[in-house]
């Protein structure tokens, strides 16, 4: 089924395999192409899209409930859209995923990553990073051309926030012109809570620290009733929200995730669009449920946010080339690691180079821009260094853990 309760295509492609998507989004180029054997409804909301008005809640909704024809449609209002917004350029960021554990309290009912006692036999053996590991592989990092690193991991029973201060610490202090990205919003309200400070406060500690932006995580889809459902015990979405006042508040900018496509529908992902706008059973989401969570926030979302990134990881090398021609223009990171996405069973991942994310963007007639965390053009120096990498070292995934009863759980 998808979205809708709808019987979906017969296709062998599923987010994270290897099958390629089914189909491209077509292309209508013209007014009158774009609304032919599309709902008037529709055809109104994507006219005004595609003239610079964005659409609003109930409309983004009927958007996300395009199909078949609808979903091109939809796709080639927001490739227009992208074109208007942000040129041919496609840009990426020479990063490194750092997941400092995999060890995590909390009981997130999708989660292939973490580990407790429940999944010692299940999912292999839980591991904790010391600091001096995380400064190493950040020290590779910016060797082979890195620009920033994204550090995430479990909630670990024994982590409070000065884990993430140290952390940022020591990475700035080892190398000081590296974009720490880094802390979903739930490390950000859990690290708070256990140092007695206020969001507000410890935000603005780790800014002081080293840290220069904060990843959208934590965000699974922000509507409260399927949060309910799919991670109850993770923050609220006010929570979340709060989190990403507290980062606008000391001067840090931040990005908003979603992940769809198990028990939500069209009218969560509407709210959860909603939430940001206000900010600023199933086995996965259709292909074309994926083409219009990338174009609808294009249409969407005009005006306030001009980069709209497609995750190679998630969708590989021909789902980013689609998603490319449906409102996206950036492919975000190189990555050298990733572990979460692995965990949960994706084909994809690990690292695309530069050259590759070249070639890819180039094959389409447009123009790469290696970009810094935010957006910025890399320096000369860091692209040099990135074309030239050397090949990563290999390392054990981290420090083994000896689990104590009770104090972690399992992340099924």
């Amino acid at each position: 089924m998808d979205g809708q309760g709808l019987l979906r295509p017969r296709t062998p492609w599923a987010s994270g395999g290897e099958h390629p998507p089914a189909r491209a989004p077509g292309r209508r180029h013209s007014a009158d192409e774009l609304t032919r054997g599309v709902r008037p409804e529709l055809a109104r909301a994507l006219e005004r899209a595609v003239s610079g008005e964005r659409p609003n809640r109930d409309e983004v909704e009927l958007l996300f409930r395009a199909r078949g024809d609808e979903v091109d449609a939809v796709c080639d209002a927001a490739d227009a859209v992208r074109a208007r917004v942000s040129g041919d350029t496609v840009t990426y960021v020479v990063t490194r995923n750092i997941q400092y554990t995999n060890v995590c309290t909390y009981r997130c009912r999708f989660c292939a990553f973490s580990k407790g006692p429940l999944s010692l036999n299940l999912r292999g053996q839980p591991y904790l990073m010391t600091i001096d590991e995380v400064v190493d592989r950040s020290r590779e990092a910016w060797e082979r051309g890195g620009t920033e690193v994204c550090m995430q991991g479990g909630i670990h029973p024994d982590f409070t926030g000065q884990f993430y201060l140290d952390v940022c610490a020591a990475i700035k202090a080892e190398l000081p012109d590296l974009h720490v990205h880094a802390f979903s919003p739930l490390e950000i309200f859990q690290g708070a809570a256990t140092l007695g400070l206020s969001v507000e406060e410890f935000t603005a500690r780790l800014r002081d620290a080293g840290l220069s932006s904060l990843p959208g995580t934590a965000a699974e889809v922000l509507d409260d009733d399927v949060r309910a459902i799919i991670c109850p015990d993770k923050v609220t979405t006010a929570e979340w929200v709060r989190v990403q006042e507290a980062a606008a508040a000391a001067g840090l900018r931040s990005n908003a995730t979603i992940m769809f496509g198990h028990v939500d529908g069209p009218a969560h992902w509407a709210n959860h669009l909603e939430v940001v706008l206000r900010g600023e059973g199933r086995p996965g989401p259709t292909w074309d449920e994926v083409l219009l969570m990338h174009a609808v926030p294009r249409l969407a979302l005009q005006g306030l946010v001009d980069n709209i990134q497609v995750s190679w990881v998630k969708l590989g090398v021909e789902g980013a080339r689609a998603c490319l021609r449906a409102g996206c223009n950036d492919l975000g990171g190189t990555l050298m690691n990733e572990s979460i996405s692995r965990s949960a069973g994706a084909s994809h991942g690990q690292e695309m180079p530069p050259a590759a994310m070249e070639e890819l963007i180039r094959s389409m007639g447009r123009t790469p821009r290696m970009r810094t965390t935010l957006y910025e053009t890399a320096p000369a120096e860091r692209r040099s260094a990135a074309h030239a990498a050397h090949p990563l070292r290999e390392r054990a995934p981290g420090t083994m853990v000896r689990l104590r009863p009770g104090r972690a759980a399992s992340g099924g």
